[in-house]
């Protein structure tokens, strides 16, 4: 990415936690969190990385709820964000946190193993 898509994915980051968290008042997006976001070298999409503090049934819940206020977040980050277009934004679940404790826990159990 280059460093103008860095600086916009990073502003775009604080701005889409801070509209969540304020803006959007459906319950299934309250225990959500950006992780990262990732945006294209033509700024035309981005990419919304988040975890959700609940267990998998309330993820399926959070990324339908982000779906439903996708427009307002759209809309928001574009208010706040001076860009020609304001990119597309597609919610996923960041998985890596998840990933980093079972490799956590299985370098633990070899640990133990010795």
């Amino acid at each position: 990415m280059s460093t103008r898509s860095n600086r916009v994915a990073e502003q775009m980051k604080k701005e889409i936690a801070d509209i969540l968290k304020r803006k959007v008042k459906d319950p299934r997006v309250e225990f959500v969190t950006v992780t990262d976001v990732e945006v294209t070298g033509d700024l035309q999409q981005a990419t919304v990385y988040v975890t959700v503090l609940e267990q998998q049934v309330k993820q399926a819940e959070a990324l339908k709820g982000l779906e439903k206020a996708k427009g307002i977040v759209r809309s928001e980050v574009g208010k706040r964000i001076r860009l020609r277009k304001t990119p597309e934004l597609a919610f996923q679940i960041d998985e890596s946190i998840a990933y980093g404790n079972h490799i956590d826990d299985l370098l633990r159990k070899l640990n133990q193993q010795d």
